[in-house]
């Protein structure tokens, strides 16, 4: 199930027309397919961009804002029969707001206006408020989060997973592809809602969100990682270990390397089954002896002396 367009959007409610376009330039420069190569981009982008057409639309935002996500379900003069049985509520409020958060209490629904014999609104409103319905209806697709290290997405596997539901907690098996990244959806089919009349219930989707990790930075399927190297490694360049999440790998650190320096392993970041694997960037961080010993002190001592390298000085 779709979320809500103004949380895809990441704006209140109330906001204006400029304050939706500024969200939608900036969402859709962030997920755009052609600037952002994450498989998960695209469906992003989707969303964004539906949500936008909806909301910049006075008519059709005034339909999503009454009728909510099933606002493409309503026939048209249904406003009408809406402002009429409002008209006739105790204290004369629409029932608007059908959408997220509200309540309505199809009891006091009276419809009133010309031209709307032909709409069932117990019908109408038994599809939107669960009520009830002239036919069988399938059941509604459902999402949850599932969060995930790097190294689980990393390697994939069989993962138990517990869902709080509206008929207690339940419990999935789901199968983890390996190298899933961010924002991907893991389908479990015939596991939402409950359809009525006989249908089949939809599907749960898992929408995968990588936790933050204390050495390794995603940035799609590209790995980031700091390499921590002595002064002399540096220098003199060197061969160094590096933890990834697939076990550890060898870095070559050409000779002169300063801090910020990224040295790139092909093919050594978060697998794809359907492509080619992200890259491994190794970032250079020189360290120091904290409490050097007294001969290592001398060294440095005598290599301040000695050297004329100024790493201030502007080329």
């Amino acid at each position: 199930m779709a979320r809500d367009y103004y949380e895809a959007l990441g704006v209140p409610r109330t906001a204006d027309a400029d304050q939706l376009q500024e969200a939608y330039r900036r969402l859709a420069r962030r997920y755009h397919p052609d600037v952002n190569k994450n498989p998960a981009a695209e469906e992003q982008f989707k969303e964004v961009n539906e949500a936008y057409h909806v909301l910049a639309d006075p008519d059709t935002r005034a339909r999503y804002d009454r009728f909510g996500p099933d606002f493409r379900r309503i026939p048209e003069g249904a406003e009408q029969a809406w402002a009429g049985a409002g008209a006739r509520r105790p204290g004369g409020r629409p029932p608007g707001g059908a959408g997220r958060g509200s309540t309505f209490d199809e009891e006091q629904v009276f419809v009133s206006g010309e031209g709307l014999d032909d709409i069932d609104l117990e019908d109408l409103l038994g599809s939107l408020f669960g009520g009830r319905a002239s036919g069988p209806m399938a059941g509604a697709d459902q999402e949850a989060e599932l969060e995930l290290t790097v190294e689980e997405a990393y390697r994939g596997g069989r993962r138990s997973v517990s869902l709080a539901g509206p008929d207690g907690q339940r419990s999935y098996e789901v199968t983890i592809p390996p190298g899933v990244v961010d924002g991907q959806r893991i389908r479990l089919a015939g596991q939402g809602g409950r359809g009525t009349g006989g249908a089949g219930p939809g599907d749960l989707y898992l929408v995968v969100r990588i936790a933050p990790h204390p050495r390794y930075r995603l940035d799609g399927r590209d790995l980031h990682v700091d390499l921590r190297v002595s002064p002399w490694e540096a220098a003199l360049g060197s061969t160094v270990p590096v933890d990834t999440p697939g076990g550890e790998a060898k870095v070559k650190v050409p000779a002169g390397s300063s801090s910020g320096r990224r040295l790139r392993l092909r093919g050594q970041g978060m697998p794809n089954p359907s492509g080619q694997p992200g890259d491994l960037y190794a970032e250079v961080r020189i360290m120091v002896p904290r409490s050097p010993g007294r001969r290592e002190r001398e060294l440095f001592e005598e290599l301040a002396k000695v050297s004329d390298f100024n790493p201030r000085r502007t080329r």
